[in-house]
């Protein structure tokens, strides 16, 4: 992991970029000298590690006694695109201004990109922990198709928050029933894009004996900002 910019923001956080061999990534840690908990946050389905809505959750879980790292994947914000990838992209438009079924479509590429992703994230894992200021436990917040992906994968990962919002490819759905940490599920009610009930067939599936829902009115991008205080005490409730 070779770190390439270093920056105090207003808050008292450390922002640093770093780069992962192909990985580029972003690292929050707070002031704080003694070894902090771990916090992976994942962007959904492609978009950036610059996103303005997870940096701004990652500044606020950093200011609050945790480090916090986010990736771009393979196939994620600026990382190349497959010919394939491009295409069912493309499909993807075109079925949405038609009003055509788009489950398929999205199938075509959201698993192949949990497929690439994740074990770019366990090998970012392994380098983040390897660091003196970092100690675990680690928590995921985020993306809920990778999120379940690296909780069935990753035993380090001991608790979880997942944003409903977006497509979980049928593996996913599958795995959900071998999730045994802890969750908490954020849902949008009124979510344009995600049908309700497909999100809470999801929670329901989940193996764990410790899940909580959150249900919100409102669309995709609404999720109340009250929803990271409630995140914080989960994530203090299993990483501190």
């Amino acid at each position: 992991m070779q770190f390439t910019s270093e920056l105090r923001l207003d808050d008292g956080v450390f922002e640093r970029e770093f780069t992962l061999g192909e990985i580029p990534g972003t690292l929050w840690t707070p002031e704080s000298a003694a070894p902090t908990p771990l916090v992976l946050m994942a962007h959904n389905n492609g978009l950036p590690k610059a996103d303005s809505r997870l940096v701004a959750r990652a500044r606020y879980t950093a200011a609050r006694g945790y480090a916090v790292a986010t990736i771009d994947a393979a196939g994620c914000g600026a990382r190349p695109r497959s010919a394939a990838d491009e295409q069912a992209r493309a499909d993807l438009r075109r079925a949405m201004q038609a009003g055509e079924p788009v489950d398929e479509i999205f199938e075509s590429f959201i698993g192949p990109l949990v497929e690439k992703a994740a074990p770019e994230w366990r090998t970012t894992l392994d380098a983040l922990l390897a660091l003196p200021e970092i100690d675990g436990p680690v928590g995921y917040s985020g993306w809920t198709a990778l999120g379940i992906r690296l909780a069935v994968a990753e035993p380090r990962i001991a608790a979880a928050g997942f944003f409903a919002g977006g497509y979980v490819p049928r593996a996913q759905r599958e795995e959900a029933r071998q999730v045994t940490i802890p969750l908490l599920f954020l849902l949008q009610w009124d979510d344009e894009g995600n049908p309700r009930q497909r999100a809470l067939d999801l929670f329901d599936a989940f193996g764990t004996k410790e899940k909580t829902l959150h249900a919100n009115l409102g669309g995709h991008t609404g999720t109340p900002w009250f929803e990271l205080e409630d995140g914080g005490r989960f994530l203090g409730r299993h990483l501190k």
